[in-house]
């Protein structure tokens, strides 16, 4: 049996054994969703509850854990990474697996790296430990978000409403774009070498957000890690094909 608890911060599955936390970042990269349910409604939903405690939130300033609104100073990935570790450690757990998707993934990158003692196994997809040129490319030719389908932008503008998503997205996009000044354009390049955890990365090779080279590097700088495509995924491979993903992920973390 497992019992739902949701607050403005967080959302909670208790179900049994392995804890695992989920994270997002709910306003941008993500299509199909504006907060941890609809970003993660299938894992949520369908992780085995004989198997796993499942605790999903939203970093400050996204989804339910509003006000703040949403700022991205320099330091924003470490805030979440500390943000993720503390509601984990407050709620008891003394090591725990992470599953980061997007900037989420990013995020649980660096508290791996940060926090070896605490974290059993990481799993992470559509993420990158640097924005190149190309990159840039491709945030810039998304950032204006009227040029986006109506499809596209519902379930976000019903999270933010139409002004507030806008207004966020472009926010995200000059605050990812500000680590391509740093050296090597690092958002955590640095830090790969420190995760120890075994680790599994998943890349949707139609992924239109996140280019193959992110994943290969990950797979070289993360020592042990294994790399799992899928051929026909994009960047909400998780989602579109949830069972499949689901699947991956149990096995990976009951090993």
């Amino acid at each position: 049996m497992s019992t739902m608890f949701s607050s403005a911060d967080i959302h909670l599955s208790f179900l049994h054994r392995f804890p695992v936390n989920l994270s997002a970042s709910s306003a941008h990269r993500s299509a199909d969703g504006g907060s941890t349910r609809t970003d993660f409604g299938p894992q949520l939903k369908s992780l085995n509850k004989e198997c796993f405690t499942v605790v999903c939130w939203d970093p400050c300033g996204y989804g339910q854990s509003r006000p703040p609104d949403r700022d991205f100073p320099p330091d924003f990935f470490e805030r979440d990474a500390k943000d993720a570790v503390d509601l984990m450690k407050t709620l008891g757990f003394g090591n725990f697996s992470l599953l980061g998707w997007s900037d989420g993934g990013i995020t649980a990158l660096i508290a791996a790296a940060t926090n070896p003692a605490l974290i059993k196994k990481l799993v992470v997809w559509g993420s990158n430990a640097f924005v190149s040129q190309e990159d840039l490319k491709l945030y810039n030719m998304v950032r204006d978000v009227s040029r986006w389908s109506a499809r596209m932008r519902q379930p976000m503008e019903e999270v933010y409403g139409a002004h507030g998503f806008a207004k966020t997205w472009e926010a995200w996009v000059d605050g990812i774009a500000q680590f391509a000044k740093k050296p090597g354009g690092s958002i955590c390049r640095e830090q790969l070498p420190l995760i120890s955890c075994p680790t599994l990365i998943v890349h949707g090779e139609k992924d239109p957000m996140v280019p193959s080279f992110h994943p290969q590097y990950l797979l070289k700088h993360i020592k042990g890690s294994r790399l799992h495509s899928m051929p026909e995924g994009k960047h909400n491979l998780h989602l579109r094909y949830a069972d499949e993903f689901n699947k991956l992920v149990e096995d990976f973390l009951e090993e």
